[in-house]
């Protein structure tokens, strides 16, 4: 692809996108409202650039990386789409965990305009993307999706194309609603092995070896069982992703009782000042539900 890629957002997720692509072989121009995301970008060999205009101007696939879906609709809508002058030579990928039914809408209304919107969730932390282990969640045109694939496969070595926009939003969530409940399992089978008196190290090895097994062993326990909370996945950032669970479920009337326990020890993570820890950090409030 003969211009560079563009990168609207440069936390957690945003900075491992901009590591896979560059790693890849592409130049990445990037943007942050945040001067210290910027200057990260930089240290990893991109350039930044002072505004979402002059980062449309000089990109043909634009990959949005921000916090929740209000911000995607802002930076589609109101900045990219002005500037882009012949929306038709751009492709925004939407990396964000976003509403599924406004991601939907938003790229019928874009289309309108003759933008395209292909939807790019990733399964995986922000660790597991950077070394490209991350799944991609794909949604839109498979046309627009087949020449976007030099870029897909860049940021993602294994996806898959779900669907419409929309539908990847909707695997996205329901991965994720299967992944921390996976997380909340560990971390209160470590809490109660470490209870019995078990070393809670020795004690992984064998749950790793049996049928409890899953990958979150690998990736959060340790980080659990140390209380290493260097964030890969804010707890913040989860809770948003649960808040956006409920509301589906609410809207297709279906109970979600086991997230509801776990939206409760996020919150409860949040309120003990928590919530710009990893998201390995529900064993705190595991281990602070004690009884007696």
């Amino acid at each position: 692809m003969p211009n560079p890629v563009g990168l609207v957002g440069i936390g957690l997720l945003g900075e491992a996108l901009a590591h896979r692509l560059l790693q890849s072989g592409f130049a990445v121009v990037g943007f942050d409202v945040d001067p210290a995301k910027t200057a990260a970008l930089a240290k990893l060999g991109g350039r930044p650039v002072a505004s979402i205009a002059d980062l449309a101007a000089r990109c043909d696939a634009i990959v949005l990386a921000v916090f929740s879906t209000d911000q995607v609709e802002q930076v589609v809508e109101r900045e990219l789409l002005p500037a882009l002058g012949d929306a038709s030579r751009a492709v925004v990928l939407c990396a964000s965990t976003c509403d599924p039914d406004r991601i939907a809408a938003l790229g019928a209304r874009v289309a309108a305009g003759g933008l395209r919107l292909l939807e790019t969730p990733v399964s995986g932390s922000s660790g597991q993307v950077s070394r490209g282990e991350g799944v991609g969640l794909i949604g839109g045109d498979p046309q627009v999706a087949a020449e976007m694939e030099p870029v897909l496969r860049a940021l993602f070595p294994t996806y898959f194309h779900i669907g419409g926009v929309g539908d990847g939003g909707r695997a996205k969530l329901a991965i994720n609603l299967i992944l921390g409940l996976n997380r909340l399992a560990v971390a209160e089978g470590l809490v109660f092995a470490e209870r019995l008196g078990l070393d809670p190290e020795a004690f992984l090895k064998v749950a790793r070896g049996s049928a409890a097994y899953s990958q979150v062993m690998d990736v959060k326990a340790l980080k659990m069982i140390r209380r290493e909370f260097v964030p890969e996945g804010r707890v913040t950032q989860h809770l948003k992703d649960v808040h956006l669970m409920l509301e589906q479920a609410e809207r297709v009337g279906q109970q979600l009782p086991l997230l509801q326990v776990h939206a409760d020890v996020l919150e409860a993570c949040v309120r003990q000042g928590e919530g710009e820890h990893d998201n390995s950090i529900v064993i705190n409030e595991i281990r602070r539900r004690t009884k007696g």
